[in-house]
């Protein structure tokens, strides 16, 4: 063997050398690269080439948020929820054929008068609702669902989201350490997705964490996020805030804080920190159309949070001011169809008989400018601002009507339970529509001649794809008024459409009904 390791000693270390030769030019020709053009041109000393290290050297000073979430974590929770499952249906079943338990696929597709389906259907299968001939319903079944909350005070209350714990049989809070803790809800508010939780015990010194001043949140300001994302607790991930005031659809009273920390399924109701370790916002909602984090995340911000958590832990219930008017977002078109200088305030679209709205005197038309003389740009920025007075509060309401502002003062109701401020995602921006009925591109009956639609106005029957309409009425639409007056035929609609025109009118607005909802919709004159 020693001779066989002579005899090829001498060949072997000729193609070592040339190896390590040719190896040490591509390491220098790979270093090259990486310096450019100058490098280059300017070639490799042969210390450079003996040596492909780069030396470390002094540069700009990146943030680090591990200061921040070492102060942080211990005040933020994993939330494990016991759900009770939907009971299933067991019945006698054939074993190996799909749909055990429960309907089978394609069974509905057989004649009515097939032994098969008749046989299942006497013997309790064959997708019929409830617990038929030959069932049993099953033992109670409990899943588990997971989130993120964080504690606000030492005496171990803690903040999450709704939406985490609304249907909870049970909740247990993970620490940082892995300590479980037992706890309960003391109460939610689904229209802001905010629960409140008690840890069980007398303990007053849970480590916890305060709320910022969001009003002072910068948009591009350092953010980290800390939660249980995918069961993983105690993660922490960084961004900025991307936007403020966010309108995602979710409720009326939308005001988002948009984030690109990276937030997933189980963040719901961690915190968003900023540097200083004050909580900027509770996470509650995702953009993602593949369900993973794409860089959108949407947080609730911490004067809101402060707000509705009082109120919680007050009366475990969180009561808001009434109206009762139905409201849209005003538009430029609408704005100048009212003789309005610019686009503000919340239109009313319809005041609901009874309610503190119309008794007050409020109508369909008017646009609410202002709350106790405080502007309000938008239109949720009166479902927000009602919403944080409490039920039987008096309030000034000044007003748009006629070309003039007026005012009037109420006393606010207790917003129901199953109603919300109501807010028309449509606000008839899109298309513009000619000085006639006809050439609309509608047709149109006396709603009194349709069943369901009422006896006031007229019910579009048809639109025409090409016509000025299309994109803003939609059949079954019931056409109240145009111009301010009640329409009781198509020559009606013309005469209103033409008066406004005489009059100088750029735009005149429809009053419409869809879906038990009334809304306004702006037209231009003029335009076929």
């Amino acid at each position: 063997m020693s001779s066989e390791l002579n005899s090829t000693s001498r060949p072997s270390n000729f193609l070592a050398r040339r190896r390590a030769a040719m190896l040490g030019s591509a390491v220098a020709l790979g270093v090259v690269g990486t310096l450019g053009l100058q490098a280059v041109t300017g070639g490799a000393s042969p210390a450079f080439a003996q040596s492909s290290a780069i030396a470390p050297q002094a540069g700009p000073q990146l943030p680090s948020f591990a200061d921040v979430a070492d102060r942080v974590k211990p005040a933020v929770v994993s939330v494990r929820v016991k759900i009770e499952a939907p009971a299933q249906q067991q019945g006698f079943g054939i074993p190996g054929l799909p749909g055990q338990g429960g309907d089978l696929p394609g069974l509905d597709q057989l004649p009515d008068d097939h032994p098969l389906k008749r046989f299942f259907r006497q013997f309790g299968q064959g997708g019929q609702g409830g617990e038929q001939r030959g069932q049993r319903r099953g033992p109670r079944q409990f899943g588990m669902s997971q989130g993120s909350g964080f504690f606000i005070s030492g005496d171990g209350y803690v903040v999450t989201n709704n939406h985490v714990v609304s249907t909870a049989k049970e909740v247990e809070l993970v620490q940082d350490g892995g300590e479980t803790l037992k706890a309960k809800v003391v109460g939610t508010d689904p229209r802001t997705d905010l629960a409140l939780l008690k840890v069980d015990g007398d303990r007053k010194d849970w480590p916890h964490v305060t709320f910022a001043d969001t009003k002072q949140t910068r948009v591009g300001d350092w953010v980290i996020a800390v939660g249980n994302p995918f069961g993983l607790g105690g993660t922490v991930t960084a961004g900025i805030v991307s936007a403020r005031g966010r309108d995602i659809g979710a409720g009326p009273y939308d005001d988002f804080l948009q984030i690109d920390a990276a937030v997933n399924r189980g963040n719901s109701g961690g915190p968003t920190f900023n540097l200083r370790g004050e909580v900027v916002g509770v996470n509650t909602a995702i953009y993602s159309p593949s369900g993973g984090n794409v860089g959108i995340a949407f947080s609730i911000p911490a004067e809101v949070v402060t707000d509705i958590v009082a109120k919680l832990k007050d009366g475990g219930v969180v009561e808001r001011g009434f109206i009762g008017v139905q409201i849209q977002p005003v538009t430029d078109d609408i704005a100048e169809s009212l003789g309005m200088a610019k686009a503000e305030g919340a239109l009313v679209a319809e005041a609901q008989s009874g309610q503190p709205g119309e008794k007050a005197g409020l109508k369909s038309g008017d646009v609410i400018l202002k709350v106790n003389g405080e502007a309000i740009p938008q239109a949720r920025d009166l479902s927000r601002k009602i919403a944080s007075f409490k039920p039987g509060a008096k309030v000034e309401l000044t007003y748009w009507r006629g070309g003039k502002e007026a005012t009037t003062s109420l006393t606010l109701a207790k917003l129901p339970d199953q109603q919300t401020a109501s807010l028309d995602g449509e606000d008839g921006e899109g298309g513009a529509q000619p000085t006639s009925a006809v050439k609309l591109g509608i047709r149109v009956q006396p709603a009194a001649r349709v069943a369901g639609s009422g006896d006031k106005g007229l019910v579009v029957t048809d639109v025409d794809d090409g016509g000025s309409a299309a994109g803003k009425l939609q059949q079954g639409d019931v056409i109240l008024e145009v111009g301010g007056k009640e329409v009781a035929s198509a020559g009606d609609v013309s005469s209103s459409l033409d008066a406004a025109q005489k009059d100088g009118k750029k735009t005149v607005l429809l009053r419409i009904k869809r879906s038990d909802a009334t809304r306004f919709v702006a037209i231009e004159i003029g335009r076929g």
